[in-house]
């Protein structure tokens, strides 16, 4: 049998969710779903746009949440497949930042019961950390994911984006709340452009 390293990565992460899943304690507080996506809007093809190859423009905040104005731009690679059967999928992520080259995976599942996605994002210079997956689903073609997490000690809101989503571009951004979602500051984007095979 040939050996998969995409099969064996997604094992390997899979493992990691359910053993962090395990360690959690029963009565720490859970990000909730979002209620403006709720009627039953996603499905399991929300995420099929961003299957493939991408190049990636970055620009990000350098200080989140001190009223900071000061951003570093870079460049990036990413390469999402589906998993589950069609019912999830997984990014490997090429981020080109000025302190150093990096990676970062992406995995997504979708919850048919639910018709919401949750998404988790690991980051190799952290191997041993996963954040909170961030969950919610798309209405009229616009995908919006919340979850509760800590920035610096403190409790704050994270707020995932989807947006202008053609077959050759989409765009990402990621924003806090440290006043539980009454205001929000947008700390990174990420303008996606698909890689298009070379003709023969």
């Amino acid at each position: 049998m040939r050996f998969c390293p995409l099969c064996y990565f997604v094992f390997v992460l899979l493992f990691v969710l359910v053993a962090v899943a395990a360690s959690t304690p029963m009565n720490e507080a859970q990000p909730s779903e979002p209620k403006a996506q709720a009627g039953g809007v996603s499905s399991e093809h929300d995420f099929d746009f961003l299957v493939g190859s991408w190049t990636v423009q970055h620009r990000r905040l350098k200080h989140r949440l001190v009223h900071g104005g000061e951003w570093e731009t870079f460049s990036g690679t990413c390469r999402t497949s589906p998993v589950l059967g069609g019912q999830g999928d997984v990014d490997d992520n090429v981020l080109q930042a000025p302190a150093g080259t990096y990676r970062a995976v992406t995995l997504r599942s979708f919850d048919p019961r639910m018709k919401s996605w949750s998404i988790w994002w690991l980051d190799s210079r952290h191997p041993h950390e996963l954040d909170p997956p961030v969950m919610g689903g798309f209405r009229n073609g616009v995908g919006t994911f919340l979850a509760n997490d800590t920035l610096n000690g403190r409790p704050i809101v994270v707020r995932y984006i989807w947006s202008d989503i053609t077959p050759n571009s989409a765009k990402w951004q990621q924003a806090f709340s440290d006043d539980a979602g009454k205001t929000w500051e947008t700390n990174w984007i990420m303008q996606f452009h698909r890689l298009i095979p070379a003709q023969r």
